[in-house]
């Protein structure tokens, strides 16, 4: 496949293979009509059928080249299979996508300090565990760390002390950056207010801007009610001390930390059904 795409990237290579494709032809003819010397065409095709996408055999004096067809159905397979796994619905393209168009908005209006102050958001999750093991999730910082950022992302550093007044440290970094060479892809403070164990936690966490001043605050409220299948979670997300900066942080907010509580979703749902194996003596 590298031979292949490496001998269409010349456009003069190009243009001989779109004459191949209309029938087979000499040398010298693909020379006229591609208005190019004989012996750089010659070279040309040489290269191509080295790539195997043409093929030759001599005709008296003339030698006459054909467009073979197989590895180029190969390609456009490839590039087929490519554009299909870019285009998958609710696939990280379209997540892209869906960001890129709330990136423009949110930066459209972000025309000074304090635009954004008052936005709130609202999540609900109906989840397959009791408030205690949602709970846990909720505060303890190994369980949190599997969940709190989105699909993209994995924490890299997470503190998060569950007493009021309790500091939170919240870091995250591209989820395939495992050895930390890249640059961070965020980083947030915060202080944890409210704590009543299965029932109502309440902090803020401020995002940090690249040179470390904070783009805003964020004030999160997440409510437990217990049910007969597991737990209801209601997280009310607001807005405080919003910067022009913030723009690109608040742009992700209901897609991300939607992603977040997806995944939060998907343990529980998952350690609630895994059966749990009994000693035998």
């Amino acid at each position: 496949m590298d031979a292949i795409l490496t001998a269409l990237a010349d456009p003069a290579r190009w243009r001989l293979v779109g004459l191949l494709a209309e029938r087979p032809r000499p040398v010298g003819v693909l020379a006229q009509l591609a208005e190019a010397r004989q012996p750089q065409t010659t070279k040309h095709l040489q290269a191509l059928e080295r790539a195997g996408v043409v093929t030759s055999q001599r005709s008296g004096q003339r030698r006459v080249y054909a467009l073979r067809a197989a590895p180029l159905r190969e390609l456009a397979a490839a590039l087929t299979r490519l554009a299909d796994t870019a285009e998958q619905a609710g696939g990280p393209r379209e997540t892209y996508d869906r960001y890129g168009l709330s990136l423009h908005a949110e930066r459209l209006a972000a025309r000074e300090p304090g635009w954004a102050d008052g936005r709130s958001f609202r999540f609900h999750r109906s989840l397959a565990a009791g408030p205690e093991q949602v709970w846990r999730h909720l505060t303890e910082a190994s369980l949190l760390a599997r969940w709190w950022t989105p699909d993209d992302l994995r924490v890299s550093e997470l503190v998060f002390e569950a007493r009021q007044g309790g500091r939170i440290l919240h870091e995250y970094r591209d989820a395939e950056d495992v050895d930390g060479s890249d640059l961070i892809a965020g980083r947030a403070l915060g202080v944890v207010e409210d704590v009543r164990p299965g029932e109502r936690l309440a902090y803020r966490l401020s995002p940090q801007l690249a040179d470390g001043s904070l783009a805003f605050t964020a004030h999160l409220d997440l409510d437990l009610r217990p049910t007969d299948t597991g737990t209801e979670l209601d997280v009310h997300f607001r807005i405080t001390d919003s910067t022009v900066e913030s723009a690109d942080f608040i742009a992700g907010v209901e897609i991300g930390f939607g992603q977040s509580l997806d995944k939060l979703a998907a343990i529980l749902a998952a350690e609630t059904h895994t059966p749990h194996t009994r000693s035998t003596e």
